[in-house]
């Protein structure tokens, strides 16, 4: 039965009429004794609201929940290597959106475009449309169930700026500036010097993503169709040899000498505890440090915290000539005061998918599962939480301050937070991530891998540029070019009828 509403949505009208869980009969609980296993990422963010959540569906329905981890670096090949080789140990995970282009083909993913439809519960039209778009649907169909909302974005201490006499930083010129001002002194007045910025580095963590910051801007100034991967008409990759890539990866390596002497082996975590403490000027993240900031038992930045959109360029590259050109009216459209801003939806945002193997009982209650965590009463308290690991996706979340002024934020620092995400999410100039088969082998394999390489001194700019343009090239050659251009142009929403 595809359609839940008549047994689960109603029975939880019920309970909540009736005051509570505790109140709950058997025939209230549509999915009394269906075990659904579940597979996510190991954070504990991400994975923490199914945990805390999870007792209350249970209570709720009857469904035993089962969470299983495996590391960012493992998730992609074990949800694949499980489904695809029918051992089905998982009915149901939590994955990237990114994925959905191999899941999909494989046969792996349940299409959840009748469940949606037929669930008002989980307010379908008050989810963002880029994240219904990118994260739900692929070739016209829903498949998973957005979680959270992700763009990456520039946080900087606003005592340390202000005392400073300097504005939060423009483009990367104004980051480094800044983060070699600051670099060395005592910022949070512990007598230790501190650092000018904090990136997290490691590699096989989620580090790939920072180099595509650095190079949007300077690659992507026509429009979000345009795209920053592959030139739309060769399916050259873009993050190769050519002026724009070779400055970022400069950009990128300069940071390191303003960062945590073991910057390069630190991961996510590490470099969020380190500027919750004071300990960093600046920093770049996804949208938790917002909410994290707040948390009295993890940070001590409590309205200290700017956020801003992930700096732009004065420059693009003109995809014709090979060379860097100056913004104006026609190179850079968007641009605001002589600036080419192209904010970076990494990752776009953490979603449920179901198995396609699943029985259909356990489909079911995978899906009232995800309902249950996307729903307003439940997502508008959980993006609140830095611990969750989610970020804002829903409209109402950006309408009411109300919900994060009561979770802590001031209403100055909750207006600056949401202020941030709504100018990368309303950018016309957005960048898209990647989503075409393959892209865990261009993104997570290569040029995770070069990147780091590079940054460990094993390759010059120029020799990285050259590596991640040939590896990419062999990645297209062996899927089919052709194919993977059709992809990349349907991901950017260009039609490919010729």
């Amino acid at each position: 039965m595809k359609s839940i509403k008549s047994s689960l949505f109603l029975a939880i009208l019920v309970i909540s009429l009736l005051g509570g869980v505790g109140v709950s009969t058997a025939q209230d609980k549509p999915f009394e004794g269906v075990t659904v296993n579940v597979l996510s990422f190991a954070g504990p963010q991400v994975t923490e609201p199914l945990l805390r959540r999870g007792p209350d569906f249970e209570a709720l329905t009857g469904a035993n929940i089962e969470v299983t981890t495996v590391p960012f670096a493992e998730l992609y090949n074990t949800i694949l290597t499980d489904q695809s080789t029918g051992t089905n140990s998982y009915d149901a995970f939590v994955m990237s959106p990114q994925w959905n282009a191999d899941f999909v083909a494989a046969g792996i993913m349940e299409d959840l475009s009748s469940y949606v439809a037929n669930d008002a519960d989980i307010q379908w039209d008050d989810i963002a449309p880029f994240f219904r778009n990118f994260i739900a649907t692929y070739n016209g169909s829903i498949y998973v169930v957005p979680l959270d909302g992700d763009f990456h974005m520039i946080y900087y201490r606003t005592d340390i700026f202000e005392a400073a006499g300097l504005q939060p930083p423009k483009t990367w010129e104004d980051y480094l500036a800044a983060a070699a001002q600051f670099n060395g002194t005592d910022l949070n007045g512990d007598g230790q010097a501190d650092y000018g910025s904090c990136i997290p580095k490691v590699r096989q963590g989620q580090s790939f993503w920072w180099i595509v910051d650095f190079a949007s801007a300077r690659l992507q100034s026509q429009g979000t169709g345009q795209g920053v991967f592959f030139d739309l008409d060769t399916f050259d990759p873009l993050f190769g040899p050519n002026p724009a890539f070779l400055k970022a990866l400069d950009m990128f390596n300069q940071t390191t000498q303003y960062g945590p002497a073991d910057e390069l082996t630190i991961d996510l975590n590490s470099t969020r505890d380190l500027f919750l403490t004071g300990r960093c000027a600046l920093t770049m993240d996804w949208g938790d440090i917002g909410s994290l900031s707040i948390d009295p038992e993890r940070s001590t930045m409590q309205d200290k915290v700017g956020t801003v959109v992930v700096p732009g360029s004065t420059e693009v590259l003109d995809r014709a000539t090979g060379e860097l050109v100056a913004c104006d009216e026609t190179t850079c459209p968007y641009a605001i005061d002589g600036v080419n801003y192209a904010p970076f939806a990494a990752f776009g945002g953490w979603g449920g998918g179901v198995s396609s193997a699943a029985d259909q009982t356990v489909k079911d209650a995978a899906y009232a599962f995800f309902s249950y965590l996307n729903q307003p009463a439940q997502s508008n308290v959980d993006v609140t939480i830095g611990a969750s690991g989610y970020n804002p996706y829903r409209l109402s979340q950006f309408e009411s301050l109300d919900p994060w002024i009561a979770a802590g934020f001031s209403e100055i620092a909750a207006q600056n937070y949401l202020g941030a995400i709504e100018g990368s999410l309303s950018s016309p100039n957005m960048v898209l991530d990647l989503s075409i088969p393959g892209t865990n082998r261009y993104l997570q394999t290569t040029l995770d891998t070069v990147v780091s390489q590079f940054l460990a001194g094993e390759f010059t700019a120029e020799e990285a540029a050259q590596e991640i343009f040939n590896q990419w090239n062999e990645i297209s050659e062996e899927i089919g070019r052709d194919a993977q251009r059709a992809a990349y142009l349907a991901s950017l929403g260009i039609s490919t009828t010729e």
